[in-house]
C-alpha cells in the first residue's frame, strides 16, 4: 500500500513550541523578579538579537552591536519586570545603570551554567528600524555549543537529555 506524502503543517507546530519554551523563559524571569531573587546558585544568560522587533534600550548604547546581546542575570541587576510578551531590566553598563527592554520573542537563546539548561530559539525576523541595544560580551562560561543546522528542510527532534542533570 502506497504512503501519502505528508500533509503541509497549516498549525504551524515548530512556531507553537517555539512559543511555548518561551514561557519557560518567562516563567525563570518571573521567579528572579519575585522578592527572593534567583534561588540557590541559579542566574542567566539571556542572548537576543537587538535588530529585532521591540527591543529598546538608551541611545549610547545603540548600535554598538549590530546583531546580538547577551546578558548577564546574577549579582546586579534591578527592576526586573517579566510581562506578558517582553521583559525590562537594568543592569551596569559602564558603571551607569541602564534599562532594556527586550520581547521575548527576541531571545534566541536561554542558558542557566548553574545547572546546564540550555534554550535555543529561532531567530526572529529583523525589525524595519535601524534601532539596536548594544551587547555584553558574554563570559567564557557561557559558551555552549550550538546545534548543527540542517539544509534538508527535514522535522528535528531535539532530545532534552543533554541539559538534564546527573
Amino acid at each position: 500500500m502506497a504512503q501519502d506524502p505528508p500533509s503541509q503543517d497549516l498549525m504551524h507546530y515548530e512556531a507553537l513550541a517555539q512559543d511555548a519554551l518561551r514561557g519557560v523563559v518567562k516563567a525563570a524571569l518571573k521567579r528572579a523578579a519575585a522578592p527572593e531573587g534567583l534561588p540557590g546558585a541559579h542566574h542567566f544568560y539571556i542572548t537576543f538579537k537587538t535588530d529585532a522587533a521591540g527591543v529598546s534600550g538608551p541611545a549610547d548604547l545603540l548600535g554598538k552591536y549590530p546583531d546580538e546581546m547577551t546578558i548577564v542575570l546574577q549579582h546586579q541587576y534591578w527592576d526586573l519586570a517579566p510581562g506578558e510578551t517582553f521583559f525590562s531590566v537594568t543592569l551596569q553598563f559602564g558603571g551607569q545603570p541602564k534599562r532594556l527592554s527586550i520581547p521575548y520573542a527576541a531571545v534566541t537563546r536561554f542558558y542557566d551554567p548553574s545547572v546546564q539548561f540550555l534554550l535555543q530559539f529561532e531567530p526572529p525576523a529583523a525589525a524595519a528600524t535601524d534601532a539596536k541595544v548594544a551587547p555584553l560580551p558574554a563570559p567564557a562560561e557561557a559558551a555552549a555549543p550550538a546545534p548543527a543546522a540542517e539544509g534538508d528542510g527535514e522535522a528535528k527532534i531535539v532530545s532534552l537529555d543533554q541539559f538534564r542533570k546527573k
